[in-house]
Order: structure tokens, then C-alpha cells, then sequence
């Protein structure tokens, strides 16, 4: 099994129900292509180093996942680069 570490910024002008409903329809997205959550950290609102899409700050979430293939992984992204309600995500393989 490969294992990734999936790293997102919510807008912060999100409430927070819309921003468990984010979170829940990424991780949906994810085991409904058969990837397996291991561990999730929501890291709260936090200052962005830069300006991303007019937004200073952001909320920061992280998902380690782990998938036999690169399905899950393609169709996160593929949403996440979609998404209005995502400024910014990082996918990063991790090595065994």
C-alpha cells in the first residue's frame, strides 16, 4: 500500500458546519475510492505566509491516507482544484 499525506486550506470565511461539510466530503471522496484514512488533524485558522486568492488566513487540515492505487489521490485533487472552498492543497507521497 502507498502511503500519502494530504495537506488542504480551507477559505476562512467559512462557518463552521460548512467547514465540516468540506471536511467530510474530502474524506468521502477518498474512501469511496477504496483509500483508507489513517489519521486526521484539523490545525485550525492560521496566518498564510502570503496572499492566496485575497484570503490572509486559512483553515489548515490534514489527512495521512493510505491506497493500493492512485485513484483516490487523482480524484481528491482533481476536486480539490475545483473547489471554491479550498485556496490551496498539497499531496505528498510518503516513503516507507
Amino acid at each position: 500500500m502507498r502511503k500519502y499525506e494530504i495537506m488542504f486550506i480551507a477559505r476562512p470565511t467559512l462557518s463552521v458546519d460548512e467547514k465540516k461539510s468540506v471536511i467530510t466530503k474530502f474524506s468521502k471522496i477518498l474512501t469511496d475510492n477504496k483509500a483508507t484514512i489513517t489519521s486526521e488533524k484539523d490545525m485550525g485558522q492560521r496566518e498564510l505566509a502570503y496572499e492566496i486568492k485575497d484570503f490572509k488566513s486559512g483553515f489548515y487540515y490534514v489527512i495521512t491516507v493510505e491506497a493500493n492505487d492512485d485513484v483516490a489521490i487523482s480524484e481528491f485533487d482533481r476536486q480539490a482544484r475545483n473547489s471554491s472552498d479550498i485556496i490551496r492543497h498539497l499531496i505528498t507521497k510518503i516513503e516507507d
